[in-house]
């Protein structure tokens, strides 16, 4: 008897330390306006959204783990969707995740919003287990910029032609080498293929909108894209002259950079 006792007091004790060491992950999906900040990762010189919101994590959980973000996005883009992850540990939560939220934002600069948190399986990785991802980038077409749009869109004053960029929008879909439209980091990538499975132009009156969905993008990939779509609006290029551009493998061939202001991280895909 006395050993039956020991065996369950012994399981007891084995069951209140691994509950003791256990964490939990919590996704929290942020949107934050970039303009003030330089980009998403946090930064030697100058500062990342991640930081900010890490700072304020610590606050309410001193212990919680580092903060690991889907993507990240470049200095002067936006977020309406980035996912990340943390872990805490489950003695140290004490709050609901909704409350959560509401605390996090009463306490984040009024340009750095959590949208919402929820928990997930300790196995979920925001950034490896992320399936896609959807860029949208607003250009505004008209002699007279929209004030409403300053700082969330490029203003383009000389006309587009939509069909033309819709045209070669096509050609940027599928799997292909990207190189063409992404510009160079300071180390080498292991591979400039990607897929992108949408790349969408839409017009609403004066503003453009240019979608694009994929598995992974390359430094500065989107706003290559949009610079380029931009001058086959020109008339600089047709429909037919991309997929020999792309083919070329060379920066220098393709069209300018899209302002960073333009650009917005929408949804990041599971």
């Amino acid at each position: 008897m006395e050993d039956v006792l020991a065996s369950r007091m012994s399981i007891e004790n084995s069951n209140r330390m691994e509950s003791s060491q256990r964490t939990i992950k919590l996704k929290l999906i942020i949107a934050y306006h970039g303009g003030h900040y330089q980009g998403w990762q946090t930064q030697k010189i100058g500062t990342g959204v991640q930081s900010l919101v890490e700072s304020c994590l610590k606050r309410f959980f001193p212990d919680a783990g580092p903060l690991c973000g889907s993507s990240r996005t470049d200095t002067g883009v936006h977020a309406l969707g980035m996912a990340a992850h943390v872990e805490i540990p489950a003695t140290s939560f004490h709050m609901e995740p909704r409350k959560m939220r509401l605390a996090m934002n009463a306490h984040l600069p009024d340009d750095i919003r959590v949208i919402t948190v929820t928990r997930v399986p300790l196995r979920f990785h925001a950034r490896f287990d992320a399936k896609g991802k959807q860029y949208q980038y607003v250009i505004w077409n008209h002699p007279s910029m929209n004030p409403l749009l300053q700082g969330l869109g490029w203003h383009v004053p000389v006309a587009l032609d939509l069909k033309a960029m819709q045209k070669a929008s096509a050609h940027f879909l599928g799997k292909r080498d990207f190189r063409s439209v992404a510009s160079n980091r300071n180390y080498a990538y292991e591979s400039t293929v990607r897929t992108l499975t949408r790349c969408d132009v839409r017009k609403k009156g004066a503003e453009y909108t240019v979608i694009i969905e994929g598995d992974g993008f390359l430094y500065k990939m989107c706003r290559g894209i949009v610079g380029t779509l931009v001058a086959v609006g020109k008339g600089k290029w047709t429909p037919d002259d991309i997929p020999p551009l792309l083919s070329e493998k060379n920066r220098e061939v393709t069209g300018m950079n899209a302002p960073a202001c333009g650009l917005t991280l929408h949804k990041v895909f599971y």
